[in-house]
Parts: C-alpha cells; sequence; structure tokens
C-alpha cells in the first residue's frame, strides 16, 4: 500500500516538542524567579581547583603523549568496526555465498587497514 503523508500526520510531533520545550522554559523561568540571587565573592581559596579533598600538588599541566590518544582512537575505531560483524553472524545462513563473500571483502578492508597503522609503528612506544 502507497500511505501519503499529510501535514496532519506530524500533528503528534510538533505537540511533543511544542510540551518539550515548554518545559524547559518553564523550569528555567521558575528556578530563575524563586532561586535566590547570591553575591559573587571570589577569594583565592574558592577559585583553587577541587580535586576530591586532595591537596594539589604542582602543575596538572605535564606534557602528555600523543600515544595514549592514538591507541584510544584505533581502539574505538576498530571496535565499531568488528560490530558490523555481528549482524552478518545472525543472518549467516540467509545471506548466503553472496553476504559470505561481502564479508570476506570487509574483513580484507579490515586487515588492510591493522596491517597499515602496524606498519606505520602505531603501536610501537618509545
Amino acid at each position: 500500500m502507497d500511505k501519503t503523508f499529510v501535514p496532519a500526520d506530524y500533528i503528534p510531533i510538533l505537540v511533543q516538542f511544542a510540551v518539550a520545550f515548554g518545559f524547559v522554559l518553564i523550569t528555567m523561568t521558575l528556578t530563575h524567579i524563586i532561586g535566590g540571587k547570591r553575591k559573587k565573592i571570589h577569594t583565592i581559596r574558592k577559585e583553587e581547583n577541587f580535586e576530591c579533598g586532595i591537596e594539589v600538588k604542582g602543575n596538572a599541566r605535564f606534557p602528555f603523549s600523543v600515544q595514549y590518544f592514538l591507541i584510544a582512537i584505533l581502539f574505538v575505531l576498530f571496535d565499531v568496526e568488528i560490530i558490523f560483524f555481528y549482524p552478518w553472524a545472525i543472518n549467516f545462513k540467509s545471506t548466503g555465498w553472496n553476504g559470505f563473500f561481502e564479508m570476506l571483502l570487509f574483513l580484507g578492508f579490515l586487515m588492510f587497514g591493522f596491517y597499515y597503522i602496524i606498519q606505520k609503528g602505531a603501536f610501537k612506544w618509545d
């Protein structure tokens, strides 16, 4: 069946948007009106960083190796790519040989990318 949509079909979405926007607007307005006004007092003690009650020692801005970020990004990248194996494994029988060869192609691209980052030395720690 070919169903055409009319603008009246979008009324529930517009109502939900209006309710959500109204809730945010009312909540922000009431908290501004009801909430008390405080005078801001800036002291050295108040401007210090609070680290769970532990005294601050030294500077927190020490050099940080980019290698940590690279490993994290590569983990997320390959982890997300591996997630694509799940739907294929669930529908393995229904995809047939065509799906099998497509997954082999995908696995080939994945392994090529993995080989490439190994050759670039992404996992070598100096």
